[in-house]
């Protein structure tokens, strides 16, 4: 949803300043990266339009700003992840031949199974309470459900519901869940993770 409002005040060397939004409320954060116009310095008094967003640490400010009078379209959210989608797929599809060739157990593809739809839910629920400010699912909890299998339906659930799929530090322990998952799963298929699963089963 775009809004309007007046630049109230603006800090040339900081780069940011606070928008008074039309009709009231709070001040609104928004610094210069937020404009589609960087080559242009806001003033005081000049009327914006805007998105609201999130910061690293959760707080509002805007976002997709463009000067009134200039025709500029708001910035298109990024493409999918492609590589994110096949590599999910490609992964179970993996499991299931590794189960019917009677490499892995049936409750080892069914942990999978079913973390990547829990951790599927998560994310939707998470998204769901970020749009309400409600209190948010602990990223914690996120990777620890991709670290215990959950990782191929975390995959789907960045790229499909658009949540979590551009923020680097969360991106980047993601993966790293789904590097530790997989060299344990490689482990499990040798001889020494075999007697191991044998014991469970």
């Amino acid at each position: 949803m775009q809004l309007k409002g007046k630049l109230i005040k603006w800090d040339e060397a900081k780069a940011f300043g606070f928008i008074l939004p039309n009709g009231g409320g709070k001040h609104v954060f928004i610094h210069k990266n937020a404009f589609s116009n960087k080559q242009r310095t806001p003033q005081i008094n000049d009327i914006i339009t805007f998105s609201i967003t999130k910061d690293k640490q959760e707080r509002y400010c805007a976002d997709n700003a463009y000067f009134t009078g200039e025709n500029i379209k708001p910035k298109k959210s990024k493409k999918f992840n492609w590589f994110s989608i096949y590599l999910s797929f490609i992964f179970m599809a993996f499991l299931s031949l590794a189960f019917i060739l009677g490499n892995i157990p049936q409750d080892l593809l069914l942990l999978y199974v079913i973390t990547s739809v829990l951790s599927f839910l998560a994310y939707a629920l998470d998204k769901s309470k970020a749009k309400r400010d409600a209190w948010r699912i602990k990223e914690s909890t996120l990777h620890f459900i991709a670290v215990l299998g959950g990782w191929p339906g975390a995959a789907l659930a960045q790229q499909a519901l658009r949540h979590k799929s551009q923020k680097k530090e969360f991106r980047i322990v993601y993966w790293l869940t789904v590097i530790i998952n997989c060299s344990v799963l490689v482990w499990l298929m040798s001889s020494d993770g075999n007697n191991l699963l044998a014991i469970f089963s």
